[in-house]
């Protein structure tokens, strides 16, 4: 096996060791340890017998200690762990590479391609991988899929050929042979070890039940307070313990459920540090891509001790990070919806944008009949739909309806986007170039859409008067000058500031 990745991409040593031995989940997904002596690789919190430290290599990544020739814990389940958030968000080149080849850019495209398009050498971007990650992308992109599998092997009664596809392998055989040379096992072998697919669903009548991984603290009673305040009423319903909606599409509508894993610790007495996400009828194709959003959506993978250490030398947000540690930054389900909704929601109360946008969902949506929660019938107008539907009669004002259909014309011919690889300057110069789009509603979209960590929409009064405790109002230009020292974080620090203030932000855009 060859040695460990350099120091330089992981957490100090001691810092790791110290982690290792109190099982600390707040270092969970942030390195891996590899156990010589057993040719395993484990999270921090295994609960398994502490190895000797002489037979401890630590990993940046599951990718790097596969690459190594380390095989994942059956027991503490690397696939559960949150990815590292500091390399796969903001501006930085490995995290936009990273979101590409977790939406399964390489899966069929080289990495010449991957290269392009974050404007790199493919030799550069392979060597910046191994420099952070310990791995090459393609090397990323592997791990990725097969961790993918496991999970869906330990957790559900997929069919193995399901499993494949669900991970994103063209073929059986190739699935079969790629699980083999890593695991060392096959998929079925992995399978019989599995007690909980025993208890799962297959997805044909039943729901399939995964559980989706943080680091601690979170605080998912404030994101459902989020988000039941903006639920689209027939498209999603919010409650005090879970968050569901309609997915899909018009031919094979779905519904998912989001709410907290169980309390207390699964079989293998690992922490349960989880949320629990029901799928119904969300087809073996789509499950990557929806588990995805769902990550996305919740804020799972956000590393709370680095933006706490980020946010936490201003006076003005200690107190905030102190009274709620596990705030997260609550994104969306999809950009065009986010994009609709953050248009109507401009200078009126949430309440009347729910109704306007609920009028248009009910109007150019697709109705459904669901088997799901009651309230759950429609999914979201297409972009086509409202690019050439019929917008008046809704309570809509004239320049919102032309900014509607302005945001689905711009979608369709390629004018605004929402790449995950775009830099926030380039994302939000191209949504401001399109009438009635300010600087408010372009970084709001880069919150809610991207979940970009470091939107900051200075143009906000409930943040101008927010930061200042004399009472006083700063200025946009003030705002971002006091905001620089919160990079690369400020979208946290937003969601802070207006939790504190109470005030739905959707109704503050001030147009110039």
């Amino acid at each position: 096996m060859s040695s460990a990745a350099s120091p330089a991409a992981l957490p100090d040593p001691q810092v790791c060791e110290r982690a290792r031995l109190s099982r600390d989940p707040r270092f969970d997904g942030l390195f891996f340890t590899a156990v010589r002596s057993t040719g395993i690789y484990c999270r921090p919190v295994c609960p398994a017998p502490a190895p000797k430290p002489q037979n401890v290599d630590y990993y940046p990544s599951a990718a790097a200690a596969e690459a190594a020739g380390f095989r994942p814990c059956l027991r503490c389940r690397p696939e559960l762990s949150p990815d590292a958030g500091a390399w796969r968000r903001g501006d930085e080149t490995v995290a936009r590479a990273l979101k590409l080849i977790d939406q399964g850019f390489l899966a069929e495209r080289p990495l010449a391609d991957l290269a392009a398009r974050v404007h790199l050498g493919e030799r550069q971007l392979r060597r910046l991988f191994v420099e952070r990650l310990g791995a090459a992308p393609v090397g990323v992109h592997g791990t990725r899929r097969l961790l993918f599998a496991k999970q869906l092997l330990t957790e559900t009664a997929l069919p193995v050929t399901e499993v494949a596809l669900a991970a994103g392998f063209g073929s059986l055989r190739r699935f079969n042979a790629a699980f083999l040379e890593a695991y060392r096992m096959a998929p079925r072998d992995l399978r019989r070890h599995a007690p909980d697919a025993d208890e799962a669903g297959s997805g044909r009548g039943q729901p399939l039940v995964l559980r989706l991984g943080y680091r601690p603290p979170y605080d998912l009673a404030a994101m459902l307070d989020f988000l039941r305040g903006r639920a689209l009423p027939g498209v999603e319903v919010v409650d005090e313990r879970h968050y569901a909606r309609v997915v899909g599409s018009p031919d094979a509508p779905a519904w998912l459920r989001v709410g907290a894993w169980p309390a207390g610790r699964d079989g293998r007495n690992v922490p349960a540090h989880a949320l629990k996400l029901e799928l119904h009828g969300v087809p073996p194709a789509q499950l990557a891509d929806t588990v995805g959003r769902v990550r996305r959506m919740f804020d799972l993978d956000a590393d709370p001790q680095a933006i706490a250490a980020a946010l936490s030398t201003d006076r003005r947000l200690q107190p905030l990070l102190r009274k709620r540690p596990g705030l997260r930054l609550p994104s969306g389900w999809d950009g065009f919806e986010i994009a609709v909704r953050a248009v109507i929601g401009q200078q009126v109360s949430v309440a009347a944008a729910r109704t306007l946008t609920a009028r248009l969902a009910a109007r150019h949506g697709h109705a459904v009949a669901l088997s799901g929660p009651e309230g759950l019938t429609h999914l979201f107008p297409t972009v086509q739909a409202l690019a050439e539907g019929d917008l008046d009669g809704l309570g809509l004002t004239a320049a919102r309806a032309t900014t509607v259909r302005a945001i689905a014309t711009a979608l369709l011919d390629g004018r605004v986007d929402f790449r995950p690889d775009r830099t926030l300057d380039d994302f939000a110069a191209a949504w401001t170039a399109l009438p009635g789009i300010g600087p408010w509603t372009a970084h709001y979209l880069a919150m809610r859409a991207l979940g970009h960590p470091d939107a900051f929409p200075a143009e906000d009064l409930v943040l101008q008067k927010a930061v200042p405790s004399d009472g006083s109002r700063l200025t946009a230009r003030q705002l971002a000058a006091r905001a620089e020292a919160w990079r690369p974080w400020r979208a946290y620090a937003v969601i802070h500031l207006w939790r504190e203030s109470m005030v739905p932000p959707d109704s503050k855009e001030k147009k110039p």
